[in-house]
């Protein structure tokens, strides 16, 4: 049963995802003119491999994991801030198609599912598709960079105005 605080925040991000929506939400653009679906039989045996045990979390979609690693590599994102990004951001979230009520992948399956690709030799294959499906539909790829703010704490200055002078 949905409560009334989940309709309320429901509406909150339909108005939300509308408004970024109208102002120019690129990966909307992105996913419109990408067939996703067309990646799935090369990602399966990814999905697919023999695992020694059922315990544990199943594994994430591949499509999914492939549209994220798509976003780090646009984005020149590490794993840890590829985590934290699709976190953080409700347009990353949306492009990977991540429900609200699911967390992201963390950067360790982020990690994994790379060295899965690179083990079964799948990663040249799949980003030469992704770029083919990109000029088909006369796009360019321009990787950008996520600005990551640090801050530090500046050295507290222990001078008098006369020693300085």
């Amino acid at each position: 049963m949905m409560s009334a605080q989940d309709d309320l925040f429901g509406s909150l991000f339909e108005h939300r995802d509308r408004r970024l929506d109208r102002l120019g939400n690129p990966l909307l653009e992105l996913d419109a003119q990408v067939d996703w679906e067309a990646f799935r039989p090369l990602l399966d045996p990814v999905r697919n491999k023999v695992r020694k045990s059922s315990a544990g979390r199943k594994p994430w979609d591949g499509v999914l994991m492939f549209k994220a690693l798509v976003l780090g590599s646009l984005y020149n994102l590490s794993n840890e801030q590829l985590e934290f990004q699709i976190e953080d951001r409700r347009s990353f979230q949306r492009f990977i198609g991540l429900s609200d009520a699911k967390h992201a992948p963390d950067r360790n399956s982020y990690w994994l599912f790379r060295e899965s690709l690179k083990e079964l030799k799948l990663t040249e294959t799949l980003f030469n598709e992704f770029n083919r499906q990109l000029d088909r539909a006369g796009m360019i790829a321009r990787k950008g960079q996520l600005i990551d703010a640090s801050f530090v704490k500046a050295p507290v200055q222990r001078n008098t105005p006369e020693e300085d002078a």
